[in-house]
């Protein structure tokens, strides 16, 4: 038996028949037809699971009504995407489990996985356990949050990339991603964010009161040579005609990354893999930019498998 055997890699994306999931719908439709890969559709059923100490843990069977509902957004969803994207291969999923569990199991590391976000502020996504906070936590390949509030899915694929940095393992690779896709596109460029904001094994408030401030010239000089560092780092020869420049800011890491990107087709961050219940409680720059971004933003896993 042939083990780890190779798959052609796909654009998959959740959909559930809301206003927020018909435009992360129509964003992966655009990325598959531009990267030239089949698009896998799936609707989440989400029925309960049952406990039976003879059979383990199966699911209700959904009602007819129920699954007939999700037949119809799944044709819809498709004959949308063929009209407007007649190249694009569209497969249909329709799964009993919950959106984000549906989307996990039939995803690879070589995927692109596109889900919608209603923006419903941080305290209450993560009361909701967003499928959108989920994904970005446990997906083994990059995720792209779609906000619905405000965005227009554009006609070309994103030229103006904004990505936030910290010098870690996560943040170079997210720097990569960042300056490929803008390679892609004629008039690429790319906005890279670093934040110099760091909290002190101290009471910084008292020091300020007593005329104390950190350094930020040092501060800044650091952050230039770190991000300088990346940039040599990162770049190769597919990427020297991308356009780069550099916000370096002392403000809160996650909302320098999405001033930055408010006029951006994209924003780029790199997740710290907290896990979905933990991460949902400690936060992170990733989930502070899902939360308030007005803008695509995607999301690199933080242990990515070796591509197959």
């Amino acid at each position: 038996m042939v083990q780890n055997e190779t798959r052609a890699p796909k654009v998959a994306v959740g959909i559930d028949g809301s206003p927020a999931a018909s435009t992360a719908l129509a964003w992966a439709a655009m990325e598959a037809d531009r990267l030239g890969w089949p698009l896998h559709v799936v609707y989440a059923l989400a029925m309960p699971l049952v406990m039976s100490v003879y059979a383990g843990p199966t699911r209700f069977p959904p009602p007819e009504e129920v699954t007939e509902q999700g037949r119809r957004v799944l044709a819809e969803a498709t004959e949308r995407v063929r009209k407007l994207h007649p190249n694009v291969q569209v497969g249909e999923v329709l799964a009993l489990e919950d959106p984000a569990t549906a989307l996990l199991r039939r995803l690879s590391p070589e995927d692109l996985v596109v889900v919608g976000s209603r923006g419903l502020g941080a305290a209450r996504s993560a009361l909701d356990a967003s499928v959108s906070v989920r994904m970005a936590a446990r997906a083994e390949c990059p995720v792209v949050v779609v906000p619905s509030a405000g965005t227009t899915v554009p006609a070309d694929p994103p030229r103006r990339i904004v990505v936030g940095v910290d010098g870690s393992e996560n943040s170079r690779r997210a720097l990569a991603f960042a300056l490929r896709e803008a390679a892609r596109v004629e008039g690429g460029s790319v906005v890279v964010v670093h934040s110099w904001q760091v909290s002190l094994p101290f009471d910084s408030e008292a020091l300020a009161a007593g005329g104390w401030s950190p350094p930020d010239d040092l501060l800044d000089e650091r952050s230039q040579e770190m991000v300088s560092e990346m940039l040599a780092q990162v770049a190769d020869s597919g990427t020297e005609g991308v356009g780069v420049s550099v916000v370096r800011s002392g403000k809160d890491a996650a909302e320098a990354v999405v001033e930055a990107g408010a006029a951006a087709d994209l924003i780029v961050v790199g997740s710290r893999g907290r896990g979905s219940v933990r991460g949902l409680l400690l936060g992170s720059v990733s989930q502070g930019v899902l939360h308030a971004a007005t803008v695509p933003v995607a999301v690199l896993p933080k242990h990515p498998r070796p591509r197959r």
